[in-house]
């Protein structure tokens, strides 16, 4: 029904045209700037703004700002740094740890803010980006603490399995490690942006074609539906982005404390 009238009506359904937005400036140059890259600018300069706001005049006993600030800080020193990396080591990589679960939380909520309504990680720059980044940081933590030839050994011989099976075990463990994660790491966060954008997109885009454009009474229950739908939809997508932030740092912490320790 709906794919009738939009052919009548001129309704256009989600397509992934949509993550490919025309230059506004700089076109043609690798400077080129199009919406998505605006978006994340802008909740790059929030997000700072927001620590700035928080922390320029901290107290002991903290109060507005700086208490919502601290609550998410505490979540990531306690419940991703300290919890998997120990207090030491967790301390030392808490800076990127933290960097990257604020970076990609705000950028994933610019998906659900209004007049934004695009998640700048649905675009493969900035998952790729973090995900080179924690590949980096990873295996330089780890030929640091145990030298090039031991990390190696430690990642594709591992200890206790029979000789002959290496022929087996260590392409696959070369593939999982220096190849696997990165990718993974990357689509993961990639793919439930676009997906998560897609349907938000399909339900209020729906919803406002059947209420206001479609011209049918008999449509307007399917148009408040959809958009009751597309509501429902917002505030999972809502736990979507925060639980993509957890899993992209919480993954980083897991493949760094890996790497730190040849018993992994």
């Amino acid at each position: 029904m709906l794919v009738l009238a939009s052919q009548d009506s001129g309704y256009h359904p989600p397509s992934i045209a949509e993550f490919f937005p025309p230059a506004l400036l700089f076109e043609g140059t690798p400077f080129q700037i199009d919406r998505i890259m605006l978006i994340r600018v802008l909740m790059t300069v929030v997000l700072v703004g927001f620590f700035l706001i928080a922390m320029r005049r901290p107290k002991i006993v903290p109060r507005g700002v700086q208490n919502l600030a601290e609550m998410g800080l505490d979540f990531v020193r306690v419940s991703i740094a300290e919890e998997i990396l120990g207090k030491v080591n967790g301390k030392r990589f808490l800076p990127l740890l933290t960097t990257i679960f604020f970076m990609v939380w705000a950028l994933n909520l610019s998906g659900v803010i209004p007049f934004l309504n695009m998640p700048s990680t649905a675009k493969i720059g900035v998952p790729l980006l973090l995900a080179l980044l924690t590949y980096f940081v990873f295996n330089y933590a780890g030929i640091k603490a145990q030298g090039f030839g031991p990390y190696m050994k430690s990642n594709l011989f591992p200890p206790g399995i029979p000789k002959p099976l290496y022929l087996l075990v260590t392409p696959i463990e070369f593939v999982s490690t220096f190849l696997v994660r990165p990718f993974t790491l990357t689509v993961r966060l990639l793919a439930n942006m676009i997906a998560g954008h897609m349907t938000l997109v399909l339900f209020f885009g729906a919803a406002w074609f059947l209420l206001f454009q479609a011209g049918s009474l008999l449509l307007a229950p399917v148009g408040v539906l959809s958009f009751g739908a597309g509501f429902i939809f917002t505030l999972f997508e809502l736990l979507v982005q925060v639980l993509q932030a957890y899993v992209f740092t919480m993954l980083t912490a897991v493949y760094i404390d890996g790497a730190l320790h040849a018993e992994h």
